[in-house]
């Protein structure tokens, strides 16, 4: 069957309410990170509909990831499409929007052609139209001719306490190399990417540094020792550190590296500050390594003429796949698949498959590196609006994704007409 016969009848074939209905019930179950586990029952229920071998496993005490397997296949190559369970907190949300359609963050609303609520884009919206396209190539009358795996992992989510250290994406990858779930040949995560699709993402790590000093009343100074003041020694250092990395070379996808102090605490009494606190997150670029940029960073901080009675603690909250951070990864710009997937989406969709990187991190050096899985990062949603009171998705945006995803299956798998 030709590529136009094919979307033919996948076109023909999409049932675009009952695609809707299902993003809809899955923003309608709340699961803010560590809560997960109803979400996860939720998508048990759809995978084992599609005749899907479907388990559900325990990660981190009772929260749960699960996973999906086609049946009845062998040989060929192994896609896995994969995206995390949680999202953030909507706390605020009602009072934004008050008596709007849209107050309720689980309600699903449709307003200006547009789907309102948390996790439409971030990422419901990825894996409803990943999960929706393989329920309509079955629909259309294929079958896959190699295997195909859905992987939907909890804890990706940054903000709840004791949580969002990728504890699901590490499960993931203890159960694929003891063989509990089939190792792919390629990954899709469906981050939100607008259609385009990432072969690259940025790195990072997380600083928060202790200045501590002595405080003494502010009539008798000189018995204190200025926290406040040392600590602009120490930010000269970072920024001057900054400029040294902004001096490097460039990457084609993702621009420069950089270091981003977000917050500056002290003071707060009539008195010599006895402390202060920074925040800052560096980021990095492919071929950048953690444990050296954090050499460097500690380096830098240490070259700040601080005077006697000041000392330095730098603590490193959010380790991911590295104790101190998430690394960077790529994959090649031109690897087959990528230009595969990249082909399928300007296929539906007119200007979107754009070749580009992920200006933020999420898990997919957990497939790259640990498991030598090429990965990209492709689904429909606009990241700029995850997080906030103004998650949203565009409905043909998502009807177009879920014939993407039915054509790059298609197309990566082979199908033939079930009999």
């Amino acid at each position: 069957m030709s590529r136009s016969e094919l979307k033919a009848a996948l076109e023909a074939a999409q049932d675009k309410k009952a695609d809707i209905d299902l993003l809809q019930r899955a923003i309608g179950i709340e699961s803010v990170t560590g809560n997960e586990t109803r979400f996860a029952a939720f998508l048990s229920e759809q995978l084992n509909a599609l005749g899907m071998n479907t388990n559900r496993g325990a990660f981190d005490g009772a929260r749960e990831n699960v996973w999906g397997v086609t049946t009845g296949v062998k040989g060929g190559r192994d896609l896995m499409i994969l995206g995390h369970t949680d999202t953030v907190h909507t706390r605020g949300w009602r009072e934004y929007w008050k008596e709007d359609s849209r107050a309720n963050p689980y309600g699903g609303a449709i307003v200006d052609g547009k789907l309102w609520g948390r996790g439409a884009c971030d990422l419901k919206g990825g894996i409803c139209a990943a999960i929706a396209g393989y329920r309509l190539l079955q629909a259309a009358g294929y079958e896959l001719e190699s295997r195909l795996s859905f992987a939907f992992i909890g804890d990706e989510e940054s903000g709840e306490p004791g949580s969002g250290v990728s504890a699901g994406a590490k499960d993931l990858v203890e159960r694929v190399k003891a063989g509990s779930i089939p190792k792919p040949d390629f990954a899709v995560y469906v981050e939100p990417t607008s259609l385009d699709v990432y072969t690259a993402q940025i790195g990072f790590f997380i600083a928060d540094i202790v200045i501590t000093g002595k405080s003494a009343y502010f009539g008798t100074p000189e018995l204190g020792v200025d926290a406040l003041k040392a600590s602009h020694k120490v930010l000269s250092e970072i920024w001057a550190h900054e400029e040294e990395l902004s001096k490097c070379a460039r990457h084609e996808l993702l621009g420069s590296s950089s270091i981003l102090v977000t917050s500056c605490e002290s003071g707060g009494f009539i008195s010599v500050p006895g402390e202060a606190k920074l925040s800052l997150i560096r980021k990095l670029l492919p071929g950048e390594q953690l444990d050296d940029a954090v050499s460097a960073f500690e380096k830098a901080v240490t070259k700040a003429d601080l005077p006697e009675g000041i000392s330095v603690s730098v603590n490193y909250p959010a380790g991911r796949d590295h104790p101190k951070g998430g690394s960077p990864v790529e994959i090649p710009t031109d690897a087959e698949p990528a230009l595969m997937l990249q082909d399928c989406v300007r296929s539906i969709r007119a200007g979107g498959g754009q070749i580009g990187g992920a200006p933020y991190w999420s898990e997919m050096p957990f497939l790259v590196n640990a498991l030598d899985c090429p990965t990209v990062y492709c689904a429909p949603g606009d990241i700029s609006v995850a997080h906030t009171f103004e998650e949203r998705i565009e409905v043909e945006e998502y009807l177009d994704a879920i014939r993407v995803f039915a054509l790059f299956i298609a197309t990566y798998c082979g199908v033939r007409q079930r009999t």
